[in-house]
């Protein structure tokens, strides 16, 4: 089963590109992020089309999350609890009937944080606190979990082309880096680090020639609770796609666990 997650920064102006890279793919399941779409706009009949089930977490004009799966939906949950007053639309999980069990796959859109020393700061830390607390509840289930998305998160050196320019960046903050390590401490496994240490990035920004020079950071992740880090078979980032016309400036990260629906 192949499951991805990427930051499309807005399913409409990049409609085209989801909907190739769907057909060349072939993912099982995807997580969206930076949908940018309220849940009655988006465009869920041309990728349904291709013969996926589509749920959303929509906001107007930014944030906004979305699964797509090839399996049925057994069951849908929106909002990471623990603050009924954040209103930002960056969590959904969905469950699934597989050969495995029951799997649970969420995409996440943790918020970026910056600048470092306000309240943004503050609502990324405690937001990451929030899922933490998630997640020790659901791995009390012992199932197969994943945590997939833009954690806005740069866990290592190695995960920058150059880590210094990001030394003050909400990012690469300490706090950050502890707040993401808290997830393997719990038992998780970065997907894409299980299989490479290869410097990989999965977003280059728009300016200053970033993707020309490969000048990019890592920060989409798929997590993986320990029955699901026993199905990992492959993991990779599929970068060709930031060269497409009207690119996100994300990619696809991509993690292959042995197990089918059912």
């Amino acid at each position: 089963m192949k499951i991805a997650t990427w930051n499309i920064n807005g399913v409409k102006a990049r409609i085209d590109n989801l909907v190739t890279w769907l057909k060349d793919s072939q993912p099982d399941i995807v997580c969206l992020q930076e949908i940018k779409s309220v849940d009655e706009n988006f465009p869920r009949l041309e990728i349904e089309a291709l013969g996926y089930h589509v749920e959303t977490h929509g906001q107007k004009g930014f944030n906004g999350v979305a699964i797509l799966s090839k399996l049925r939906f057994d069951e849908v949950t929106c909002r990471l609890p623990g603050n009924d007053g954040d209103d930002h639309a960056r969590f959904i999980e969905g469950v699934f009937s597989t050969s495995a069990g029951a799997l649970r796959v969420v995409s996440l859109y943790l918020p970026n944080g910056n600048p470092v020393g306000t309240e943004k700061f503050t609502y990324k830390l405690g937001w990451m606190e929030r899922l933490e607390a998630w997640a020790k509840d659901r791995l009390a289930l012992e199932e197969p979990i994943v945590l997939a998305g833009d954690y806005n998160v740069i866990p290592q050196p190695i995960d920058a082309k150059n880590p210094d320019v990001w030394v003050n960046d909400a990012l690469y903050q300490p706090e950050s880096r502890s707040a993401f390590r808290q997830l393997s401490w719990l038992g998780f496994t970065d997907g894409i680090r299980a299989v490479t240490d290869e410097a990989l990035y999965t977003f280059w920004d728009y300016q200053a020639g970033a993707w020309q020079k490969n000048n990019g950071i890592r920060i989409d992740h798929l997590m993986l609770s320990p029955e699901a880090a026993r199905h990992l078979q492959a993991a990779s980032v599929e970068k060709h796609v930031r060269a497409w016309e009207k690119p996100s400036d994300h990619v696809p990260a991509v993690v292959e666990l042995a197990m089918s629906a059912v």
